[in-house]
């Protein structure tokens, strides 16, 4: 009932910039936290960036001061700015809301469908 569809992925040159975004639609009671996360072939998933419903944030050391994560409470869109894009950034970007559908219910992870990052040299 939760779907989330990520857009913003292609192919960029090294020192460019992408803008990837996540929105989520269905029925969704509260938005704890949301993060992007990205793989790469042959490698685990790991932490990109997240926000929590606060507004703090947490980036992944190798992004940190390139990469910023923003939302839209709103919109229950999330958004990851990709700047100076380096070759290693290249992946698979999946967004990651952690969310309420109903007030009596569990808190848990919903995945995005993933959108692929292709940073040439």
């Amino acid at each position: 009932q939760v779907q989330l569809v990520e857009s913003g992925g292609g192919l960029v040159q090294a020192g460019g910039s992408l803008r990837l975004s996540c929105a989520a639609s269905g029925s969704i009671f509260r938005i704890n936290a949301m993060a992007w996360y990205r793989q790469a072939p042959g490698e685990q998933r790991e932490l990109v960036a997240a926000i929590t419903a606060e507004g703090s944030t947490n980036y992944g050391d190798s992004v940190k001061g390139r990469f910023t994560i923003s939302r839209d409470h709103a919109k229950n869109t999330v958004y990851l700015q990709m700047n100076s894009l380096k070759p290693e950034d290249t992946a698979v970007y999946y967004c990651n809301l952690n969310l309420r559908r109903t007030s009596y219910t569990t808190p848990r992870d919903y995945w995005g469908q993933g959108t692929q990052v292709t940073v040439s040299s």
